[in-house]
């Protein structure tokens, strides 16, 4: 089993995730604030990809959103356009259509979730799921896409996903954040989390991380666990991007990166 090419090395590579952004246009109907225009306003600043989550009901991201912000990344060729969705709902044919018009899709993260669900809130589980991820794990990748399976940080799950044919796993990082407040708490979870990183890599795949990540507790979990090549942040950033602009928290979210890994 081959995964699908590696283009990031070395540091975390940080994804903005603008579903809010959507979710804060949607109240109105006068197109702003954009979604495409904070994307490249991110991008400009440095962030080395954009992630959205297309839900059915279209509460924030847009079935349109997603082919502008297509076109939108012909322009940044060295960075990374990532949909994350669950696979049995509106997802894989969205794929399709992107991969249809020749255009740029790296990245599809398949989780979970219901569709009227809140938030995505746990992970795929095995054997439990097997069977029916088989046929879009292997469908995503002939379209050429490296498909992420958000999991929880459970080191017996991670050679699981690698046998249904994932390329990498997104280790869903709420409970991380939820026990930031209490430092034995901590302790315990981010010990949870780099058990869990240390079996998917064993298992060979790569490594994503999002969910509740923010400045304050960014740059320890990525010291302690090993090999993230990407963190997805949205809500933390966009929020802090009201106050700070996108320009000015893309870069601090950079620094919380590489704080993560100097001596």
């Amino acid at each position: 089993m081959t995964s699908i090419a590696e283009p990031h090395t070395g540091r975390t590579a940080l994804s903005v995730n603008l579903n809010k952004v959507a979710l804060v246009r949607n109240t109105r109907h006068l197109g702003i604030p954009s979604v495409t225009r904070a994307a490249a306003l991110c991008l400009q600043a440095g962030a080395r990809g954009i992630t959205v989550h297309p839900r059915p009901d279209e509460r924030h991201i847009r079935r349109h959103d997603v082919f502008e912000l297509a076109e939108l990344m012909r322009q940044w060729p060295d960075r990374e356009f990532n949909i994350e969705g669950n696979p049995f709902h509106n997802l894989m044919e969205i794929a399709r259509e992107l991969h249809a018009r020749g255009l740029p899709l790296h990245q599809l993260t398949f989780v979970p979730d219901s569709e009227g669900q809140f938030t995505s809130d746990h992970g795929w589980s095995f054997p439990q799921d097997a069977e029916r991820l088989l046929p879009v794990v292997a469908e995503a990748r002939t379209l050429g896409v490296r498909v992420s399976l958000f999991m929880d940080p459970l080191p017996a799950q991670m050679a699981a996903a690698r046998a249904v044919g994932a390329d990498r796993v997104e280790l869903y990082t709420e409970p991380y954040a939820a026990a930031w407040a209490d430092p034995q708490a901590r302790e315990v979870q981010l010990q949870a989390y780099r058990a869990a990183a240390e079996a998917a890599l064993a298992a060979g795949l790569g490594l994503n991380a999002g969910h509740d990540l923010n400045r304050d507790n960014l740059t320890e979990f990525l010291r302690v666990v090993p090999g993230i090549s990407e963190v997805s942040i949205g809500h933390a950033l966009i929020a802090d991007a009201l106050e700070l602009g996108y320009a000015t928290t893309v870069a601090g979210y950079q620094r919380c990166i590489d704080a993560a890994f100097e001596a």
